[in-house]
């Protein structure tokens, strides 16, 4: 029997590109949402990114996936009323436009409210709808850098790095989902006097990343500490850092909790620094990091990694080898766990990466890769009662372009 998915019966139109949109998109396809995405005539530049294999990159088969595509020249009058109708229909609305594109089109969410008021219009951009930044360009490396994020990430001294992975557009995508289940949840909570409206969700990607600073604010604010870079290791806990093994492969240690440190230093040999009341505590060990770092760093090089790693985990001391994808693809628990979907392109299989979260009575799949550009044409445009006659005039005046 077919599980029902969480979010069906829920009509999504994803407008906008790149990253952060269409994360937030793909999240809600997965659990059942119909998502209908509108691209520009030329599509998603995500169609051409990276790796290509048949025309069409292998990330959009993933970030595409379960999407209706549609594509539609929003230049033009006709195709900014067919994006309206469709607005029309719609629970939510996605968007990652540069604040005030929408309204210059007509489109922005007071131009709607009266017609469908209870529309969730979820607004992604780099600064927020509001303040001085709003009209800047907003692209994830800058929101990263002034959120706070980039200036711990890297080593002291040295010029901040980012991570190979575009993680603002990401963050701030998951943020947008949570922010629209939050007011599908208050939509739904309202009494009939207010007719359950819908509201505008403001997601900024510098804020996103801001979000995920922990004490940073208040440890500033509070003690007038600007906490540093510390490559790989965290400020203030203690031991916790990577380390190289005999053969090359790297081993996280996390070894900060009192107990733990103790049969840590018992699993590499040190029962004196077991035992030593010197280390007993984090505050004590954040004085002698050096030395602990100094000796698990020549354990960790007299061992390979799977030595080290059955070592280590018969004293429950927390640990990890730092996988590439292929280790990843190879592991059995990655397997077991299902975190790999397979979809068929052409005939040949693909795996991409299942979307999380998990859930044991109405969990989300992948029903089909990302399509091929303006694919779902008809059948969306038909949705909203236009015939094949008009739909083929459409696509003559290039309004919308066929698959």
């Amino acid at each position: 029997m077919q599980m029902h998915k969480p979010l069906q019966g829920l009509r999504v139109i994803e407008l906008g590109q790149l990253l952060a949109g269409p994360f937030a998109g793909c999240m809600l396809g997965y659990f059942g949402a119909e998502v209908i995405k509108v691209e520009p005539p030329g599509g998603d530049p995500i169609r051409n990114w990276r790796e290509i294999k048949d025309g069409t990159s292998l990330w959009w088969r993933s970030l595409a996936r379960n999407k209706k595509c549609i594509s539609l020249d929003l230049k033009t009058n006709e195709g900014r009323d067919l994006v309206k109708q469709l607005l029309l229909t719609a629970d939510i609305v996605i968007e990652n436009f540069r604040p005030g594109v929408m309204e210059k089109w007509g489109l922005g969410p007071k131009s709607l409210r009266q017609e469908n008021p209870r529309l969730i219009y979820a607004r992604i951009s780099g600064y927020g709808q509001t303040g001085p930044y709003a009209k800047k360009p907003g692209f994830a490396s800058a929101c990263e850098a002034i959120s706070g994020f980039r200036y711990l990430n890297g080593y002291p001294d040295e010029v901040p790095v980012r991570p190979n992975l575009s993680i603002g557009d990401t963050v701030s995508g998951l943020h947008a989902v949570i922010g629209i289940m939050m007011a599908l949840q208050a939509r739904d909570n309202q009494t009939a006097e207010q007719s359950g409206e819908g509201q505008v969700v403001d997601i900024a990607l510098y804020e996103s990343m801001f979000n995920l600073l922990e004490a940073v604010i208040p440890e500033y604010h509070g003690a007038d500490i600007i906490r540093q870079p510390s490559g790989t290791t965290v400020t203030g806990i203690v031991p916790t850092n990577t380390y190289r093994c005999k053969d090359d492969k790297f081993l996280v240690i996390g070894g900060n909790g009192d107990s733990i440190f103790v049969r840590l230093m018992q699993a590499v040999g040190r029962n004196d620094m077991a035992e030593d009341k010197a280390y007993a505590s984090n505050a004590d060990r954040v004085q002698h990091e050096a030395q602990i770092d100094a000796v698990l760093k020549d354990w960790c090089a007299s061992h390979k990694l799977e030595d080290a790693l059955n070592i280590l985990e018969s004293k429950r001391v927390p640990c990890g080898p730092v996988y590439n994808a292929e280790d990843m693809m190879n592991d059995q628990h990655f397997n077991e766990r299902g975190l790999f979907d397979q979809v068929e392109i052409n005939g040949e299989p693909l795996k991409i990466p299942a979307i999380l979260p998990k859930l044991e009575d109405t969990p989300g799949a992948t029903d089909w890769p990302g399509p091929e550009l303006g694919a779902h044409t008809d059948e969306v445009l038909a949705s909203l009662g236009i015939n094949a006659a008009d739909i083929a005039a459409l696509k003559k005046n290039g309004v919308v372009t066929d698959s």
